[in-house]
């Protein structure tokens, strides 16, 4: 897919999730974990994560878990496993050596094939930017938790 099919299909996905994230009382509960087509009709987009697919891929240790927010935000909580790589130095971060990454970041490089890639921020928006530059940089398989890590805090009652 070249890289104007993906901006195109991202904007589809921001604007299909932006319309049916929460209902009027904004709450998680009341989140589609789906986004509807033309024809009413649920498909999965294939580059957004669930809480429930990702509490499974937690659970086979099959994740590589990147938080995209700022250090200071992770003092009001993170994800267990996450690796912080503020959405600011993805770019960089991903063009990195494997060994500078492992130094940088204590975890081993993601390589662009992996399909259990998943990137979270607090609400999903960063997250989404920061999955474009992950495709754009050939990490197509990435893909990104749209809840972020407000709807973990909620689901875990943290």
């Amino acid at each position: 897919m070249n890289s104007s099919g993906v901006c195109v299909l991202l904007s589809l996905l921001f604007l299909s999730v932006s319309a049916d994230q929460c209902d009027n009382d904004n709450t998680a509960d009341n989140c589609n974990k789906w986004t509807e087509t033309s024809h009413n009709q649920p498909r999965n987009t294939g580059i957004a994560v669930t809480y429930e697919q990702l509490k499974h891929m937690m659970s086979t240790g099959r994740v590589q878990l990147i938080d995209v927010r700022e250090p200071d935000e992770l003092t009001a909580g993170f994800i267990p496993g996450a690796t912080n790589i503020p959405l600011g130095e993805l770019e960089e971060a991903l063009t990195l050596d494997p060994d500078q990454f492992r130094q940088r970041y204590g975890v081993s490089k993601p390589h662009p094939d992996d399909s259990d890639i998943v990137l979270y921020c607090q609400r999903g928006v960063r997250s989404l930017n920061a999955l474009e530059i992950a495709i754009r940089l050939e990490y197509s398989r990435a893909r990104h938790y749209v809840g972020g890590y407000s709807e973990w805090a909620e689901r875990e009652r943290l």
